[in-house]
């Protein structure tokens, strides 16, 4: 009776949550001219976040037609060098926003006027808002085409659907309104399983144990690749390593639900419905994040951390935990499903070993929890600051003062590197570190905190400088220590000084930088401030003629600054 109680309450659930909140009757297909694929869909589990929309393959070109996918109103236009590089946002009359990322031009009138606006606030980002009256839009009307810009790795369409009162995602695959061709049941790659202990401070330790790959037997069904039940503990959960593909793409695409049961008893579910921004970072929770970090794959927790929210789990016993007693034997089957209905399923015995794992409390380590701030440091040169909810669970903190490691001629180390918390630890509020250092004057301007990447690298992580110590709010765990960053970015134009750009539609550049990067720029012809797109996936800076020709000679200059404050200057001329 209670399997029978059990299976009809996950059926419920079930039922509810696959039901649609949306009409895809409401909406038309937001591109032209494309074959209908995609290049990655809704809740792709990325670093520090999900995937909030879907991306829509333009057969590796820009410029392709971008419609409303219904009545409503432009409310929102967005010009950034990264991000969504150029966005638009329509408020729809059914409730909801339509977000197109990654555009190559606004439509005509629009265009125009994000071009004075940007000139006016002599600012190459913009954010503008706009009521129902300013550009309203019937469905099947053209609002843009297609780009690569922000940051964006190749061509292609972003493209979401929001809650317009909540700004809660939907997924426009399981709601009907993107439907790709699919028909490719997921991949069930591996599982792995891990063995926890609850010491006396409240952290929970960790064994990782077995591991094993799998084996297709036909397009729905694996099995792992040993024989036998897989060895488990008195109490532990597992990881399932999973994939999907679509038909015609090469690319990897994340899994919409996955289901536990365990002697037929469901006892786990995953599912990506939608999130709001505010639990994106959850996904390091969602994700076995050491494993997630070094695998193609998503590897999914069959388990949920204490901070967690439910939004993820429809249904949940005992939080994913699997408790076997020595010699006690269990059947497993775990059920993978995309967001176009093809299910995948595994199935094998689980046995309890006769070993008991007990973790070993650290009584020289600080114990950091979630529902609380802490203050961590080292010697009194290092000081973390982590914030309470910064944390998806508790640990055991040994900040240590480690070696820095060699950079390149352009740099400077100032100390020592700095390891505040355990190596795999994801964060879902920035910490904010401070590093005290002896930094001769000439490069306190240019002294930035770093980090010491798992090769061994510097990586730049940024920050200001005051008095001799560098503070920066960060979500890396690696080892921080400070830099001093002494050489300027590298401009390169596009064009010899004093060419004929009569027939040209553009002025462009090339900015590189050795470690900090690009953080600002501006751009100037005859003296006057004039607005410049950058493009940091390929070093562009560009700014398209909207001014018209003069038939002489004009002044330009290009000013770049890094993020440690170096800054190159490339002056010359042109003919237009």
């Amino acid at each position: 009776m209670r399997r029978f109680l059990t299976t009809l309450l996950l059926a419920a659930l079930t039922a509810g949550a696959q039901a649609q909140t949306l009409d895809p009757a409401d909406y038309v297909y937001p591109i032209r001219g494309v074959d209908g694929s995609c290049s990655s869909n809704f809740g792709e589990m990325r670093p520090g976040h999900f995937h909030s929309g879907v991306d829509i393959r333009t057969g590796g070109v820009e410029g392709k037609p971008l419609v409303a996918v219904a009545d409503g109103y432009v409310s929102r236009i967005a010009v950034t060098p990264g991000g969504y590089g150029r966005a638009i946002y329509l408020t729809l009359r059914n409730g909801t926003t339509a977000v197109y990322g990654h555009l190559q031009r606004y439509r005509d009138d629009i265009e125009r006027h994000v071009a004075r606006e940007r000139r006016a606030q002599q600012k190459n980002s913009v954010n503008l808002f706009f009521g129902p009256g300013t550009w309203p839009v019937r469905q099947g009307d053209i609002i843009g085409c297609s780009g690569n810009s922000g940051s964006s790795g190749g061509p292609h369409l972003h493209f979401e659907i929001r809650d317009t009162r909540t700004q809660r995602l939907y997924n426009p695959v399981r709601e009907g309104i993107i439907r790709p061709a699919d028909t490719l049941p997921p991949q069930i790659v591996a599982i792995h399983y891990v063995e926890i202990d609850t010491l006396a401070n409240g952290i929970c330790a960790q064994r990782r144990g077995t591991s094993c790959g799998t084996v297709r037997l036909d397009a729905h069904r694996y099995r792992l690749t040993q024989s036998g039940p897989v060895g488990v503990g008195r109490k532990g959960y597992f990881v399932a390593e999973v994939t999907d593909r679509r038909n015609g793409v090469q690319n990897r695409f994340g899994i919409w639900r996955l289901t536990a049961w365990l002697d037929d008893e469901p006892y786990f579910e995953y599912r990506m419905d939608g999130f709001t921004f505010d639990q994106n970072r959850y996904c390091d929770a969602v994700s076995y994040y050491p494993l997630q970090l070094v695998v193609r794959t998503e590897a999914i927790r069959l388990a949920q951390t204490a901070a967690t929210p439910d939004r993820f789990y429809p249904f949940m016993a005992d939080r994913g935990i699997v408790r076997t007693l020595p010699g006690e034997t269990h059947r497993l089957r775990i059920e993978a499903e995309d967001d176009c209905g093809n299910r995948s399923h595994l199935e094998f015995d689980i046995c309890g070993r006769d070993d008991e794992f007990r973790g070993q409390v650290d009584s020289l380590a600080e114990v950091v929890r979630p529902s609380a701030a802490a203050t961590l440091r080292v010697g009194g040169r290092m000081t973390a600051r982590i914030p309470a909810g910064a944390l998806h669970e508790a640990v055991a903190c040994r900040p240590t003062q480690v070696a820095a490691p060699q950079v390149d001629s352009g740099l400077v180390v100032l100390s020592p590197a700095y390891k505040v918390l355990p190596d795999a630890t994801p964060l879902l509020r920035t910490l904010t570190v401070s590093v005290q250092a002896d930094i001769p004057a000439r490069l306190q301007p240019h002294a930035r905190l770093a980090r010491r990447t798992a090769k061994g690298t510097a990586a730049y992580v940024g920050g200001t400088c005051k008095d001799g110590t560098v503070t920066a709010s960060t979500y890396t765990v690696d080892p921080l220590f400070v830099v001093a960053d002494i050489r300027p970015p590298r401009i390169t134009a596009r064009f010899k000084s004093g060419a004929d750009l009569s027939q040209s539609a553009s002025l462009s550049f090339t900015a590189a930088d050795n470690f900090s990067g690009i953080a600002s720029y501006t751009l100037r012809i005859d003296g006057q401030w004039t607005p410049c797109d950058r493009y940091p996936m390929t070093g562009r800076l560009v700014h398209v003629f909207d001014l018209p020709a003069t038939r002489s000679s004009h002044t330009v200059e290009l000013t770049v600054r890094d993020g440690a404050g170096n800054t190159a200057r490339w002056q010359g001329t042109f003919y237009r």
